[in-house]
This record gives structure tokens, C-alpha cells and sequence, in this order.
């Protein structure tokens, strides 16, 4: 399937301002749907979840569309779908949890290719616990994670591996099966962060082999709030801090507080809103694959069409990045700070990032960090061949 390009914009109002959005790894403009459907919660009467009243029945309905609607999105099970506030919130409260059976002699893995979302946790967590942290590296040559470390890495002392989809820097992404195989094999638990990966390529946790599975909404086209997908039964041993008078129950007692359930009503939008991108037909899960497909293939024709003019700019050096990568590219411009690059894309009316983008391992293990990072240019489904082009000028002329 192709995307209608044209219609696909349309369904997104923030496009109108005349901005050209290269920053979407820090987070997606929202697609109309999606206002419509938190607006609405808001207009509606909703109480605290219960059975008593109507509003309160509504509130749950508000939080099981939205859980079965995420566990559509990456294949998983609703029962296992755990909300929060962000990724990091959450990935901090898996680390807590899982670190409560941890003690000297036990180890954890992480690499240098993640977002600090999915180091510090763990490093944290670890440190409490008198565990041992093992490191990754990435080959800074080729931007790939090699997986050959991990037989080196993982023994059976290993409690749990982390590890990114698709790194937020680079768009490397790593071969997260066969990481996962080899933690399987030594009884650990692997943790992936799938929040850049996500919005780009259909995904299975199952098949990525993924215990733990964390995605933030406003990375695909959604609000502010993120999910942690767990098979029902890996959660059910996991004992969390909570209140006393919070639900037992599972995922429930993962999650602290009330849930913003107006933000949950738009997480359910922004799945359906992916579902009807390509204009597949067949249930939920069906659309999604085909719809993200879809949108890979056209990301993967304008990162194609960038890397090429980006490799004609004179003294631009891109960060390296595997064979197998997200719509994400990094580089510097030399002469140039990348703050200053990015403030002179800025003054066009092209946004991108600069600095680190919080993965700092990366950049530091790149020497990069204390020189200020890199600009990312980040594509989603919504850019065109013509923005692209765009940005090549503006980077050529300067």
C-alpha cells in the first residue's frame, strides 16, 4: 500500500503553521483525532473509575479502550498493559520492582546505544541493590550494537538485559531477537525500549522477544503519556510499592494515582488514526500492520532521498548508523556548532534538535558531547519529498 501523502497531512492541523517538522523523535504534532478525542473526554461527564454511576463507568471503558487499543498497536495483551506519565516514570518503576530481587553477584546489561531512559534506571537501580552493571559498546564505525558482544556480556548471573529498538540518535537499529535469545538462554529478562521504533515499523513484542516493552504516545502521533507492555503473567509475581488502598490487581497496581483519562482517550485515537493511514481494511491489528508498512516505506524512500543530498553537503560528516535504521540521522557541519546549525534551520522555518538528545553514552562515547552533540533530523510519515529538499537547501546555501 502507498500513503495518500496529501491526505495524511490533512490530518494533522499543526501542519497548517507552515513549520517543516524534522523533530519528530522528540515528539510528533498530534493528528486531529486525537484533540478531538481529549476534548471530548473533557466535555463529558467522567468520574473516578467505578461502577456506581455512569461518568464512572465511562472512566473504566476510557481505560480499557486504551489498553486494548496499545496492545493492538505493538501486539501485545491488555491485561498487560501498564500507563504512565513517560517512559522514563515508567522504565523507573520496572527498575524499583525488578531490583527488589536483585543483590551482590547479580548482574545487569545495558548499552551505550540507549536513551539514558533506559540506562540510568537500571545503573540506579543496581547500584542500590549492590549489583554488577555490564556495558555494550557500540562500534562507532559503523553505528551498529554488535549482538556477538552479548555471548561475552550475558551469563548466568545476568537478571536482565536492556536494550533500544531503534536508537533516538542515530536510528540504528540493533538486532534486538538475537540479544533477547541470548538473555533468554541464560534465564535474564530483557527490557526494550521501543519509543523512537515504534512510530516507524510495525512491531511484535512477542517477536522481539521482549519481556518488557515501553512506548510513549506523543512519539506517534498521540498526547503526552506512555505505556509498559508485559505479558500478563511476567507482571504478576512483580510486587510494586503502592498505597494500601490501591487496587492488587493486575496491571492496576502498577500504576500510581488517578489516570489521566482524557489523555487515555487520546492514546485510543492515535492507534485507530495509524489504523487508517494506508486505508487497510480488516480489524484493528490488520490496519496497523498494513498502515505502518506503509509509512515505513515512505520514510524509507525520503531518508534514502536525505542521506544522499546530506553526503553532497561540503563538511558535513553524518554519525554513523547501521544497516538496519529508523528515519533518524545525526550530523555535524563543520565550522559550526550544532546549536548553531539548528538555530539557522530555525530561522527558516525547519526544526530539528541539537545536543545529545539524551543519549548521552553515545555521544560520549563518540567524543562528541562535550563539543555539543550533533543535529537530528528526524522523519515521520507526515514529511515530504519536497521538505527534504527543503532542508538540503537551506544546509547547502549556508
Amino acid at each position: 500500500m502507498i500513503l495518500d501523502i496529501d491526505r495524511v497531512r490533512a490530518g494533522y492541523p499543526a501542519l497548517a503553521d507552515g513549520f517543516v517538522h524534522f523533530d519528530g523523535a522528540g515528539g510528533t504534532q498530534p493528528a486531529e483525532p486525537v484533540i478531538a478525542a481529549i476534548a471530548g473526554a473533557m466535555r463529558t461527564a467522567v468520574s473516578n473509575r467505578g461502577t456506581a454511576h455512569e461518568p464512572a463507568r465511562r472512566s473504566g471503558e476510557i481505560v480499557e479502550a486504551a489498553r486494548a487499543a496499545v496492545a493492538d498497536l505493538v501486539g501485545g495483551d491488555p491485561a498487560g498493559v501498564v500507563f504512565g506519565p513517560s517512559a522514563t516514570a515508567l522504565t523507573y518503576l520496572a527498575a524499583r520492582t525488578l531490583a527488589q530481587g536483585w543483590g551482590p553477584g547479580d548482574e545487569v546489561v545495558v548499552s551505550r546505544l540507549d536513551h539514558d531512559a533506559n540506562v540510568r534506571p537500571w545503573v540506579q537501580a543496581a547500584a542500590a541493590a549492590g549489583a554488577t552493571v555490564r556495558w555494550a559498546e557500540v562500534d562507532l564505525a559503523s553505528g551498529e550494537l554488535p549482538v556477538a558482544q552479548y555471548q561475552e556480556l550475558v551469563n548466568g548471573r545476568t537478571r536482565l538485559v536492556a536494550v533500544t529498538a531503534a536508537s533516538n540518535a542515530t536510528g540504528t537499529m540493533p538486532g534486538v531477537r538475537e540479544i533477547a535469545g541470548v538473555a533468554h538462554a541464560a534465564g535474564a529478562s530483557v527490557y526494550v525500549d521501543g519509543v523512537h521504533v515504534t512510530a516507524h515499523r510495525p512491531t511484535d513484542v512477542a517477536a522481539l522477544g521482549a519481556d518488557f516493552y515501553v512506548t510513549s504516545a506523543y512519539k506517534w502521533s498521540g498526547p503526552h503519556y506512555a505505556a509498559l507492555v508485559a505479558d500478563p503473567a511476567v507482571l504478576a509475581p512483580l510486587l510494586p510499592v503502592k498505597l494500601i488502598p490501591s487496587s492488587d490487581r493486575t496491571p492496576d497496581r502498577f500504576e500510581y494515582g488517578t489516570l489521566s483519562f482524557e489523555l487515555l482517550a487520546g492514546v485510543t485515537a492515535a492507534v485507530d488514526h495509524l489504523a487508517g493511514l494506508a486505508g487497510a481494511t480488516g480489524d484493528r491489528r490488520t490496519r496497523l500492520l498494513a498502515s505502518m508498512a506503509a509509512a515505513t516505506e515512505h520514510e524509507n524512500r525520503l531518508v534514502e532521498r536525505l542521506l544522499t543530498g546530506l553526503k553532497a553537503v561540503d563538511g558535513l560528516t553524518l554519525c554513523p548508523a547501521g544497516a538496519d535504521r529508523c528515519p533518524t540521522v545525526s550530523f555535524r557541519i563543520a565550522g559550526q556548532a550544532p546549536a548553531e546549525t539548528a538555530q539557522m534551520l530555525g530561522e527558516q522555518g525547519i526544526c530539528v534538535s541539537h545536543g545529545d538528545y539524551y543519549a548521552v553514552e553515545y555521544f560520549e562515547a563518540a567524543g562528541l558531547r562535550a563539543t555539543g552533540g550533533a543535529v537530528r533530523v528526524s522523519i515521520y510519515h507526515y514529511n515530504t519529498a519536497d521538505e527534504i529538499d527543503r532542508l538540503l537547501g537551506a544546509l547547502s546555501a549556508s
